[in-house]
C-alpha cells in the first residue's frame, strides 16, 4: 500500500494543509525526511528539484512551530532571489491554507529591496525567515534581526550555493546561530567541498539519497551533427517538427545565449533568454513571462537555469554540449519533473564525441538523427563513421602485429616502433582501398 501522510504523525493543522494542497501520498523524500526532522535530526538530503523536497522540510517545520514564541524559529536560505521567493510563496500558501495569517509570521529577506523598510518590518521578529544568505547576514550584522533563537536552519540547493560562492555567508550565519541548531541541507549533488562544510556543523547527519523519478537512461536522447551550419538554423528545423509545451535551449555562456536568442528571433520564434548577466528587473520580467506561457522556447545558461525552477519543460535542446557529464545530466533532468520523461536533443561536433562516449558508458542510449522539413531521419553518416572506426582499429591492430620487436631496447625505441606502425598502417589502408 505504501505510506500515507497520516502515518507521519503530523499535527491536525498540518494534516488539514496537506488535504487542502491535495497531496495524496508522500513522495520518497517526504517519507524519509519528515520523521527525521520531527525527531530533531540534522539531515542531508540529496534529491533533484521536483521530487517534493520543499514540502519535505516545510511541513515538519510548521508542525514544530510554536505560535506563542515571538522569535525567529526557522531560517530557510536559497542561493538566488528567485528560488528564495518561490520558497517564501510556498510558506505563505501554507500559512493561508492553515488559516493562520494573524498568528504565523514569515518574512522574505532578499537583495534588491529597501534595507530600511525591511529593518522596520523586522521590529516584530518573524517566526520564519526565508531569504538569500547575503541579505540575511547583512540584517543580522546590523542588528535588525537575531537568528540565535532559531531551532532549524535550511540550506536549499546547497551545491548551487557553492557554485555561486555563497557558502561563506551561510557559514557566517551558522556561526551566529545556536551550536546545536538542526541543520537541513538539500542538494542535487553533494560535491567534496560541501561534505567538508557540513562536517564542521553536524557530527552525524542522516544522509538521504533519492534518485526517484529521473532515470536519464530511460529518456530519449537525440544527437544532430552540426556539420557546417549554425545552431539557430538547426534549432529552427527542430522547431518545425516538435510542438513543445516549453523548450529550454542551453548554451555554454551568456554571450552565446544572447547571440542565439537574437538569431532565433530573426527566424520568427518567440524566444525568452535567461542568464546571470541580466539585471534583477529583467530576470523578474522574463520569469513572469515564462510563467505566463509567453514563450515556447527559452535560451538559458547552466547557472541561470539551476537558479530557478521552471515548470512544464517538455524538451531540452543543447545548442552546445556542456564540457562535463554532470552538466549534461542536470540539463536533461529539467524535463523529467514529477515523473514525466522528456526529450533531449543535442547539437554535436567531433569534439563532443568523447563526452558522448562517457555518457554511453553510464547507460544513456543516443540516437544519431537528422531533421529536415519537419521530418526526423537516422543520420547515415554516423553509421558510416562507426564502420570506418571499426576498420581503422582492425588495421591498427594488424599494423602493430607486423612491427618488428627488438630484443635489446635502445633509447627512443618507442617512437621508432610507432613510426614503423604508422607506415605499415598507411600501406595496409592503401591496399584496402584498392
Amino acid at each position: 500500500m505504501g505510506m500515507k501522510f497520516e502515518d507521519l504523525q503530523l499535527n491536525p493543522i498540518v494534516n488539514d494543509v496537506i488535504e487542502r494542497l491535495k497531496f495524496k501520498k508522500p513522495t520518497e523524500i517526504q517519507e524519509k525526511v519528515i520523521p527525521a526532522i520531527i525527531k530533531g535530526d540534522s539531515v542531508v538530503g540529496q534529491s533533484r528539484t521536483g521530487s517534493g523536497k520543499t514540502h519535505a522540510f516545510l511541513l515538519p517545520l510548521f508542525h514544530k512551530l510554536e505560535s506563542d514564541r515571538n522569535e525567529v524559529q526557522f531560517v530557510i536560505t536559497a542561493p538566488t532571489r528567485e528560488l528564495a521567493t518561490q520558497l517564501y510563496d510556498e510558506v505563505r500558501n501554507i500559512i493561508t491554507l492553515a488559516d493562520k495569517t494573524n498568528e504565523w509570521n514569515a518574512k522574505l529577506l532578499v537583495g534588491g529591496t529597501d534595507k530600511q523598510k525591511m529593518t522596520d518590518k523586522l521590529k516584530t521578529p518573524p517566526h520564519i525567515i526565508v531569504g538569500t544568505p547575503g541579505r540575511i547576514l547583512d540584517l543580522v550584522k546590523s542588528g535588525a534581526v537575531s537568528i540565535y533563537s532559531a531551532k532549524s536552519f535550511v540550506v536549499d540547493e546547497a551545491d548551487l550555493m557553492l557554485d555561486l560562492g555563497f557558502i561563506e555567508e551561510v557559514d557566517q550565519l551558522l556561526v551566529r546561530s545556536k551550536q546545536d541548531i538542526q541543520l537541513l541541507v538539500f542538494s542535487a549533488t553533494i560535491p567534496q567541498r560541501l561534505q567538508h562544510f557540513f562536517k564542521k556543523y553536524i557530527n552525524n547527519p542522516l544522509i538521504i539519497k533519492i534518485n526517484e523519478h529521473f532515470s536519464p537512461e530511460k529518456m530519449e536522447h537525440r544527437l544532430i551533427r552540426k556539420k557546417h551550419r549554425n545552431e539557430a538554423e538547426i534549432i529552427w528545423e527542430i522547431s518545425q517538427s516538435i510542438n513543445p509545451y516549453l523548450t529550454l535551449i542551453f548554451t555554454n555562456g551568456k554571450k552565446q545565449a544572447n547571440e542565439l536568442a537574437d538569431e532565433l528571433l530573426d527566424y520568427g520564434l518567440e524566444v525568452g533568454v535567461i542568464h546571470g548577466g541580466l539585471t534583477p528587473r529583467e530576470r523578474k520580467r522574463v520569469l513572469k513571462e515564462i510563467q505566463n506561457l509567453r514563450y515556447q522556447y527559452v535560451v538559458a545558461t547552466d547557472l541561470a537555469a539551476r537558479g530557478i525552477d521552471i515548470k512544464g519543460v517538455s524538451h531540452v535542446i543543447n545548442a552546445q554540449i556542456p564540457k562535463e557529464e554532470a552538466f549534461y545530466i542536470h540539463r536533461v533532468g529539467r524535463t523529467a519533473r514529477a515523473g514525466l520523461e522528456g526529450t533531449a536533443i543535442s547539437i554535436y561536433d567531433d569534439n563532443d564525441l568523447l563526452l558522448i562516449q562517457r555518457l554511453e558508458q553510464k547507460g544513456l542510449i543516443f540516437e544519431f538523427v537528422e531533421v529536415k522539413n519537419g521530418e526526423w531521419k537516422t543520420d547515415p553518416s554516423w553509421n558510416e563513421r562507426q564502420r570506418r572506426q571499426q576498420v581503422d582499429t582492425s588495421i591498427d591492430k594488424e599494423a602493430w602485429k607486423r612491427v618488428s620487436k627488438q630484443k635489446k631496447v635502445k633509447p627512443g625505441y618507442k617512437k621508432k616502433q610507432k613510426r614503423q606502425q604508422q607506415e605499415i598502417k598507411r600501406q595496409l589502408t592503401k591496399r584496402k582501398k584498392k
